[in-house]
């Protein structure tokens, strides 16, 4: 840990903390794909992961360093639906109460699956209340522990798991990317996964991947300090309508990402197709992103092999079927 901000070392000691806990995702590959693509394209699975998204890993890596004398007290933490299940199961496992705070709108099997996993679930408006303010009151009342969505150095380290895993297995592959796609809200994930790539990369450039409307990284990287989306903008991809990025989170990105790149929701329905054609893998919208730069011609991949992370799977049934039937994938 360097000024407040997880290093390469704090990303392998996660990893260690994570093992026997963490699924370990495959990197899957499709040739249709490649061909749509116009390159070699390496798939990161994080649908596979403990409840559906690469949340988990931040989760566990965070909340498995509470000490244990303010356990009882319980965490507190507020999430659209991925951080929250990822939360849940975590706290789960090591016997400790969490309350979540989620937007009434989030969709129906990420609060049904928070519940499930025995946290205690707080409703708000998110375009009209504040989850942070409403999750910090209940976290004073009760004295607990807040576990951030994504600007906080343990978050980061754990989600960085997703890149080390990943560069070990192209390796292995005898594939070395040129570039990796990463879906990005707050930028936990992009963050980490930059910190593990670059360091077992080297020449690898990150791109952080955002739905339209909701391009505060992308145009945050241009302008060289953080800005905020337009309150009014709206998007299918749930999972990453942060206001603004993190600022632990930038502050890493602005130095290890290269330009951002931007996707529309059909594009991102379009991949979601794709996934599922081709790879049997069920992505949410948001977790979908990467693969869409990738096969819509967002982000050339012509001639070039790329690591795309495929972040989450957890969509809403209704979505999911209605997004299959709406049209053909990229590939016809």
């Amino acid at each position: 840990m360097r000024n407040g901000l997880p290093d390469i070392e704090d990303v392998v000691d996660a990893a260690r903390r994570l093992r026997g806990k963490a699924v370990v995702t495959p990197l899957l590959r499709a040739p249709a794909l490649d061909r749509i693509a116009g390159g070699t394209l390496l798939i990161k699975a994080e649908p596979l992961q403990r409840t559906g998204s690469f949340k988990f890993r931040g989760a566990y890596n965070r909340i498995s360093r509470i000490p244990e004398e303010e356990r009882s007290r319980g965490v507190v933490s507020w999430s659209s639906g991925n951080h929250a299940q990822g939360v849940a199961a975590a706290a789960g496992l090591l016997g400790i109460p969490a309350t979540i705070v989620m937007p009434s709108d989030a969709p129906a099997p990420k609060l049904d699956n928070t519940r499930a996993l025995g946290a205690e679930v707080v409703l708000y408006d998110r375009y009209a209340e504040s989850r942070e303010d409403i999750g910090t009151r209940i976290a004073e009342q009760r004295g607990a522990t807040i576990i951030k969505p994504y600007d906080d150095p343990w978050i980061i380290a754990g989600q960085g798991t997703v890149g080390l895993e990943a560069a070990g297995q192209a390796l292995a592959a005898g594939l070395s990317p040129d570039h990796a796609l990463v879906a990005c809200s707050g930028g936990g994930l992009v963050s980490g996964t930059a910190i593990a790539l670059t360091d077992h990369l080297p020449g690898i450039t990150v791109h952080s991947v955002e739905p339209e409307g909701f391009d505060d990284t992308a145009r945050s990287l241009a302008a060289g300090a953080r800005l905020a989306n337009d309150p009014a903008a709206r998007s299918i991809c749930d999972a990453l309508l942060a206001p603004t990025p993190g600022e632990l989170t930038f502050e890493i990105n602005r130095r290890l990402l290269g330009p951002g790149i931007v996707v529309s929701d059909a594009d991102a329905r379009a991949a979601m197709r794709a996934a599922f054609r081709h790879l049997r893998l069920v992505a949410e919208p948001g977790g979908a992103l990467p693969l869409a730069a990738a096969l819509s011609g967002r982000f050339d991949c012509r001639g070039k092999c790329v690591l795309v992370v495929v972040s989450g799977g957890n969509v809403a049934p209704e979505l999911f079927a209605e997004t299959l039937l709406a049209g053909e994938d990229p590939g016809g």
